[in-house]
């Protein structure tokens, strides 16, 4: 901090301000010349952007569905719809008879005597026609590596006949070479029978029961319950602790021994609860704190039954688990999610399953069931759910028989695509009845929105680039300086910088260079080997007010009749790929002429993520920075100089007061 005039009584700060002012005019002028140059960089990449945006559209007019646009008809919808792409051919197909539509194939079964709500094992838990397994039901998904499919599984934990991928069992071998329909598992690792090796890559669901199940626990704060989640346990033990104190206890099925397994009558919800029985007979709750160590290792009651169906794809299996905490209703909401192809309910009223393939049409051979069920007649599905034949009714699935266009044809489906023509059978159609015919023809209005939206989106471009290159340049506004901010309000340096930004792109080359090469391109001619070969030909000229730069306007109805006579030519001439100049349409030369001017833009301008030294307005910035640098510590110099300058001033003006001080003492002693 400097302190100045004690001696002189001048203002020396001021003086100091005042003298460098005059030698900060030059820095001024480089600070404004920088605010200039970004600037310019700053309108170049609003540009550009814009320009993106363009080339972004045109890269969508490239496709062809937005030349070939269709539109189908029918003469009667309530029988037969249909929808169109725009691949499709102009045609008309004619239906003379729909004979019979596709049905689904369908099962009803006997009456089922349990409940849908109850679980099994208080229904079954002693019923002889169901074949309860020990285990706990697993299904994981998994993907084939090189031939195998790594699954952490020990072979000799799985309950035989249990494993099926994909819904084909297989044996379980733990040694030697995979027969067929057997399935090696070591180390974790699957592999087949090199004859049934699975597809690289492909996602395969496992199903399968391990023997018991082992889940680790950490309880939490004040937690004196354990969930399992399975339910209806036949076996568990619990080991509280770790090492040499911990302590395994272990349940031996029945409610005597108070062990703290949770149950609601003859259902184990799969829940132990630690403040009870024999496991806190030791260990007081108090001594079970938050991060104690549970291991609980346990199996349950469950069965299985296999069920599939003919479809399109083949023949699709499923395993099916039961748990004997599930319920009928659990059971059937299983089979509705699994890819069996097969949907179910259960209707209270009577009782009965209904079974429904998901496809209609019909896939097996004749005499043969739709459905796939275990040839097991004392298998659950037949014996529970009373699925088995002579419970059961089943009602075949049926094609689609039709006629169009006098051939006589079938479909597994009522809705069917035909050369780019869907069309769905709503009822059936006799011979004696009116035929329906489907039409094909070309969409005009649909093309003409397209053709529309493109010149609306380039003469907005060509506006923008206009107002640009005609801005009126206010060169006595100049960006403003410091210490003219501080004579300014908010409102009026926003104004004033309004003004210093207005026109710095005034008949810039880039900009108009991009301008001409975008009018010439939609002014080409373009082979297109038909009846148009310019815009203009077709009903799309430049305005003719040439303050307009270019801009397009249609004639709607020339285009509409240039779409009606040849629709070929005109899709060439806006995306024609020929490999010669003449070929291309008018969107493929924009583009790249759209392209190229990004590129200058972005060697002037660079973008938000370039760094200064990767374009020119760039370098000229840093040029800028490093003169702004020497010329403020040459300034900084100046300053310290006057300061010295002033400051032996007042010293000079010190001593010789002081010897004027020394002089007048003198004398007055005399």
């Amino acid at each position: 901090m400097r302190i100045g005039g004690l001696t002189s009584g001048m203002d020396i700060d001021q003086l100091v301000k005042d003298m460098m002012r005059a030698k900060r005019v030059p820095l001024d002028k480089m600070k404004q010349q920088k605010q200039i140059l970004e600037w310019k960089r700053d309108d170049y990449r609003t540009i550009n952007t814009m320009l993106l945006g363009f080339r972004n559209q045109l890269g969508q007019l490239k496709l062809t569905s937005n030349y070939r646009a269709r539109m189908v008809s029918s003469t009667n919808e309530e029988k037969i719809s249909a929808t169109v792409t725009s691949g499709a051919s102009q045609a008309s197909y004619t239906i003379s008879k729909v004979e019979q539509l596709a049905t689904a194939a369908n099962r009803v079964s006997g009456q089922v005597e349990i409940s849908a709500t109850e679980s099994f094992w208080s229904q079954l838990k002693d019923s002889a026609d169901v074949k309860w397994e020990k285990g706990v039901a697993e299904t994981k998904h998994s993907q084939v590596k090189g031939s195998q499919i790594e699954l952490e599984l020990n072979g000799n934990d799985i309950v035989p006949g249990t494993f099926s991928i994909n819904g084909k069992s297989y044996t379980v071998i733990t040694s030697g070479e995979p027969a067929k329909e057997q399935v090696l598992i070591e180390d974790g690792k699957l592999t087949f029978n090199e004859n049934e090796t699975l597809p690289e890559g492909s996602s395969v669901k496992i199903d399968y029961a391990l023997k018991e199940k082992t889940v680790n626990h950490t309880l939490g704060k004040n937690q004196n319950m354990i969930s399992l989640g399975k339910g209806a346990l036949s076996s568990l033990s619990v080991t509280v602790g770790e090492g040499t104190e911990a302590a395994t206890y272990v349940w031996d099925g029945t409610d005597n021994n108070g062990f703290g397994v949770i149950k609601n009558g003859d259902d184990v919800l799969g829940k132990v609860d630690l403040a009870n029985g024999n496991i806190l007979l030791e260990l007081p709750s108090e001594e079970l704190p938050e991060g104690t160590k549970i291991s609980t290792t346990f199996s349950q009651n469950f069965t299985y039954f296999e069920i599939g169906a003919h479809t399109s794809k083949g023949e699709v299996n499923e395993r099916i688990f039961v748990t004997g905490n599930e319920s009928l209703n659990d059971v059937i909401r299983k089979v509705n999610d699994s890819s069996a192809g097969i949907t179910m309910f259960f209707d209270e009223h009577t009782k009965k399953i209904t079974m429904t393939r998901k496809e209609t049409g019909k896939f097996a051979e004749e005499g043969i069931s739709e459905f796939k069920l275990s040839d097991d007649m004392d298998s659950f599905a037949n014996k529970i759910l009373k699925l088995k034949f002579e419970d059961s009714v089943e009602t075949d699935g049926q094609n689609a028989k039709f006629t169009i266009n006098g051939l006589e044809t079938e479909r597994t489906s009522n809705t069917f695509s035909m050369n780019g023509v869907t069309m769905t059978l709503k009822q059936t159609l006799a011979t004696t009845d009116p035929p329906i015919t489907v039409s094909v023809s070309n969409d005009s209005e649909g093309v003409v929105k397209t053709v529309k939206e493109f010149v609306d989106q380039y003469n907005a471009l060509i506006d923008e680039l206009n107002k640009k290159l005609n801005e009126e340049r206010n060169r006595k506004y100049l960006p403003l300086t410091d210490d003219e901010r501080e004579e300014l309000s908010d409102k009026q340096q926003e104004k004033w910088e309004e003004l210093a930004r207005s026109g710095l792109l005034k008949g810039d080359p880039l900009l108009s260079g991009a301008m001409t090469s975008m009018r010439m391109d939609m002014s080409s001619t373009v082979e297109t080997n038909g009846l148009f070969r310019h815009l203009s030909a077709i009903g799309i000229t430049t305005t003719k007010d040439y303050l307009d730069g270019g801009k397009l306007e249609i004639n709607e109805e020339k285009l509409k009749e240039a779409l009606e006579k040849d629709p070929d030519a005109v899709e060439n001439l806006f995306r024609g790929t020929g490999s010669n100049d003449s070929d291309r349409g008018v969107i493929h030369k924009l583009y790249d002429s759209v392209n190229g001017s990004i590129t200058k833009i972005q060697d002037r301008a660079g973008r938000a993520t370039s760094t200064n030294q990767q374009f020119a307005l760039g370098r000229e910035i840093i040029s800028v920075d490093k003169n702004i640098a020497s010329f403020e510590t040459r300034l900084k110099m100046q300053e310290e100089r006057l300061w010295r300058q002033f400051t032996a001033m007042e010293k000079a003006i010190q001593r010789a007061n002081d010897q004027s001080l020394y002089l007048m003492q003198q004398f007055g002693g005399m």
